[in-house]
């Protein structure tokens, strides 16, 4: 092909095929999501979309959390006639997006199906493995991927791979296994990162396992790692579950001098215990902080100030908060909502209780399918 072909063509193709920015925008707004599937398709057809790891994510878990699966196996199979499916970093993303859906058996082949199509399997695309077994919570099967894979592929296990490994056995209670992977890691000539650690304080403290959580931070202390809000968070989170509020309030204050800024966990924290000890009060009053705050609320910061509002038959306020998830399209629980709603309705306030029922049933980010219970 001649230069000047060659710059014809690159410029028709500039010319035809419209900025990634514009199709994005154009598949946000699309609320119809078979069109967007169409859509996703037909742009998927530019290698520059294909580049837009951003966008697939977004699509993807659009579809996902409508529970379209079928249409997110569309629009993620359809991409296997590319040439970039060769390349390890394509493969990797399509493995990362079916786990990220639940959907491990198809990010499973997607693996599988590596080596027909001259795809390198190295260290990345296992560690992508193991993290759709965490992301579609398939923990029996990441033990024998993590100990018979590496062997198999010539591979050996790195600190993203273990750091993955002890998060399953976290989400699955399994702390003496995650204890066991702590100590391998130094075995085999490593050393733990702040990630390892967090993972196993989250898991400990989170979980009703203090002193384990304890002991984990001191070990921390003793590296040259520096903590971070992360790991602050978790010892708040242990710390409340101590019944030691005072304790974590007192570390939520010392964070500044430690160059660290509370996050929305951190209040959700304090909050939670303030909740746990039914005083309105404190809970309102810390509120308002996260509200004065840089922090976003998010679901459990409104869940648990609904429940103990609706406890302590506050209702006006926990009607306040519900219409408040409404406008920052956050999706707190549906039973929690639909237990606000059955106290109004024993409080004999049923066109109140009428009036949400209608404004989270015609919600259109998220249908919560309340109901108004009968009066007895």
């Amino acid at each position: 092909m001649s230069t000047i072909s060659r710059i014809f063509r690159s410029f028709s193709t500039s010319v035809s095929t419209p900025p990634a920015k514009s199709i994005y925008e154009d598949l946000y707004k699309e609320r119809n999501l078979k069109r967007v599937v169409e859509k996703f398709k037909k742009a998927s057809e530019s290698h520059l979309f294909r580049k837009q790891a951003n966008v697939y994510g977004s699509t993807v878990r659009r579809l996902a959390s409508a529970k379209k699966f079928k249409w997110v196996e569309e629009i993620l199979e359809d991409q296997k006639q590319y040439h970039e499916i060769s390349k390890e970093g394509f493969a990797v993303r399509l493995i990362s997006l079916y786990g990220k859906s639940g959907m491990f058996d198809h990010a499973s082949k997607v693996f599988d199906e590596m080596p027909e199509r001259n795809c390198p399997q190295t260290i990345k695309s296992f560690n992508a493995l193991l993290g759709a077994c965490v992301n579609a919570k398939k923990f029996d099967k990441l033990e024998g991927f993590f100990r018979e894979l590496p062997e198999k592929l010539s591979l050996k296990p790195d600190i993203v791979s273990y750091n993955t490994a002890i998060k399953a056995f976290c989400d699955m209670g399994s702390f003496d296994s995650a204890a066991t992977l702590f100590d391998e890691i130094e075995k085999n000539g490593m050393e733990p990162d702040l990630i390892t650690f967090n993972t196993l304080l989250i898991g400990c403290y989170g979980n009703g396992r203090f002193l384990d959580g304890e002991k984990f931070l001191a070990k921390m202390m003793n590296t040259n790692l520096s903590p971070d809000i992360r790991t602050y968070n978790a010892k708040l989170v242990g710390l409340v579950s101590e019944k030691k509020l005072d304790e974590a309030i007192d570390i939520f204050n010392k964070l500044a001098s430690k160059n660290l800024k509370p996050d929305e966990f951190s209040y959700n924290a304090i909050i939670t215990g303030f909740c746990n000890n039914g005083d309105l009060t404190e809970a309102k009053n810390w509120y308002a902080k996260l509200g004065q705050s840089d922090s976003t609320t998010n679901k459990a910061t409104f869940a648990a100030l609904i429940r103990l509002a609706c406890k302590l038959n506050d209702y006006d306020w926990s009607i306040e908060l519900f219409q408040q998830t409404i406008e920052e399209k956050c999706i707190v629980d549906r039973n929690v909502v639909q237990m606000m709603i059955d106290g109004l309705v024993k409080e004999k306030k049923i066109e109140d209780a009428k009036k949400l029922v209608g404004i989270g049933n015609s919600n259109r980010f998220y249908k919560y399918n309340l109901v108004v219970p009968a009066v007895e």
